[in-house]
């Protein structure tokens, strides 16, 4: 890619991450354009379809939430990784206004636009889980499915604005994910 594209690339990026931490993820792609100073046909070139450009937008983020969750299975205390990657991911996810809305809808719905930005985080997710499992540290009756819905949840409150409730209801999640040995 020349110089000049990937200039133009990584400017619609970092105004369609912005703009998604002001407007929600369903931001105008003309917008994005406007506010990165390139045209829209530029935009389409990089990025052909909404789904294109807001799963590259959030994509480093959620590989590296993916990584550390793959990285963190093997773990000696699989448990507290688990605890921790759930923290980080809620955080993340409460970042731009109206993902884990989608998040949550689009987790067992394969025709979403989301669903494969989920996929990129269940697998991984769910290896941690499983390991957390086995150690006895997190109960066995928690599904993916479960852990998904709850990181999202809180998410979802913590962008209503109230971060004391979010963070309670984090907490509440946390010790409910625990086993009583634990």
């Amino acid at each position: 890619m020349r110089a000049d594209a990937r200039r133009n690339r990584e400017r619609v990026l970092t105004e369609a991450r912005q703009m998604m931490k002001e407007d929600g993820v369903d931001v105008s792609l003309r917008e994005v354009a406007r506010r990165a100073e390139v045209g829209i046909g530029t935009l389409y070139r990089h990025f052909p379809t909404r789904e294109a450009l807001i799963r590259a937008a959030l994509m480093d983020g959620i590989e590296n939430l993916a990584r550390w969750a793959e990285d963190s299975a093997d773990a000696e205390d699989p448990g507290e990784k688990l605890v921790a990657w759930v923290r980080s991911f809620a955080l993340g996810a409460a970042r731009y206004r109206g993902l884990p809305d989608h998040m949550l809808s689009a987790a067992t719905d394969a025709s979403s636009n989301f669903y494969r930005i989920c996929q990129t985080l269940t697998a991984p997710g769910e290896k941690l889980l499983a390991r957390a499992q086995a150690t006895g540290e997190i109960r066995a009756d928690v599904t993916v499915d479960d852990l998904f819905a709850a990181v999202n949840a809180v998410g979802w409150v913590a962008q209503t604005g109230d971060r004391d409730r979010a963070t309670t209801l984090l907490e509440l999640v946390l010790d409910g994910l625990r086993t009583r040995t634990a």
